[in-house]
């Protein structure tokens, strides 16, 4: 629960990704493999019910999801969204410069998760290697389309239905994607305001709307990102590396109303410390998950079994053993 409600609190920040700190508290694969598992079984449900074949190949999905941890992760996402979202929405507004200068500390310390994960992922031989020249080059490549992305001067557009909902599609990628966050989207959209308010304000037409946005979004989105994270798993992680590095100008204290980039100002001095005080809690996330999965990889060894993290992840493929093999039943 402590991990959901820290990645629904990101959810509420623009330039924070939750799927950034879905990887630095050790539940993304898991949330990935089970995302995928869920939506495999909607599919299977709505093909075989018509045909008389029952709900059987859609329960084996169903089944198949980590339940155990899932649901406490909703629960603390959901919670913290209710929670944060009047609390964000006040400070971001009157105190742009230490928010943004916070969350740079948070997302630069997080982008050591992606760059460790691709270093140990293998390599499509099977061989195991550092970063490869060829692959700093398209981190670079990957960094510099986020950076001219999140450079792009907020939107304005109508809150018509329509438009709630492919927004919401758009913007729920990013607890699918790490580095890439959907309050930004939606703050580029014009659509970030309206949507802490209806937050806020309980409105429940607005919020279904958008619910309905962030299942078709994920629906489509999360398969996407599980057949490149079971077959194409490094080179994945090094695009998101490059992906979180780019974003971080999104994130430098010191902008206009246009995100143009200005030079320090008088709270340089505080900015530092709030950048610093960020850097240091992803930190201590990451230091703690390290320590956690070396016990448990020590005690596993002792005990003769495998060496798993307890989330479903392998010290050798991080993301493999969390999702789900191709079956012929879902063709």
């Amino acid at each position: 629960m402590v991990r959901g409600a820290l990645i629904g609190t990101a959810e509420t920040v623009p330039g924070v990704s939750g799927g950034t700190v879905a990887l630095v508290v050790g539940v993304y694969d898991t949330a990935i493999g089970s995302a995928s598992r869920l939506v495999t079984g909607a599919r299977l449900a709505l093909a075989d019910l018509p045909r008389g074949r029952g709900l059987s190949r859609a329960a084996h999905e169903v089944r198949q999801v980590q339940w155990r941890v899932i649901v406490p992760l909703l629960l603390g996402m959901f919670a913290a969204l209710l929670l944060m979202a009047g609390l964000v929405e006040g400070w971001v507004e009157e105190q742009p410069v230490h928010s943004r200068a916070l969350f740079f500390g948070l997302v630069l310390a997080s982008l050591w998760v992606p760059f460790s994960l691709a270093s140990r992922a293998p390599l499509p031989n099977g061989a195991s290697s550092p970063w490869r020249p060829g692959e700093a080059v398209i981190a670079l490549v990957s960094a510099a389309a986020a950076f001219v992305i999140v450079s792009l001067p907020p939107g304005e557009v109508e809150a018509t239905p329509l438009v709630v909902v492919a927004a919401a599609a758009v913007a729920v990628s990013a607890l699918v994607l790490p580095g890439l966050s959907g309050s930004f989207l939606l703050l580029t959209f014009g659509l970030y305001e309206r949507t802490l308010s209806a937050v806020n304000d309980r409105d429940f037409g607005y919020l279904g709307l958008f619910a309905l946005g962030a299942a078709l979004g994920l629906a489509s989105f999360v398969k996407l990102m599980q057949w490149l994270l079971e077959n194409r798993q490094r080179i994945t992680l090094v695009v998101l590396t490059g992906v979180v590095a780019g974003c971080l100008r999104a994130l430098w204290p010191w902008q206009d109303e246009d995100r143009a980039l200005l030079a320090p100002g008088d709270d340089l001095g505080a900015a530092v410390g709030f950048a610093a005080l960020g850097f240091a809690v992803v930190a201590a996330f990451a230091v703690a998950e390290h320590i956690t999965k070396n016990r448990r990889e020590a005690a596993a060894r002792a005990a003769g079994g495998d060496a798993a993290d307890g989330l479903g992840r392998t010290a050798a493929q991080p993301y493999a053993a969390s999702l789900p093999p191709h079956h012929g039943t879902e063709r």
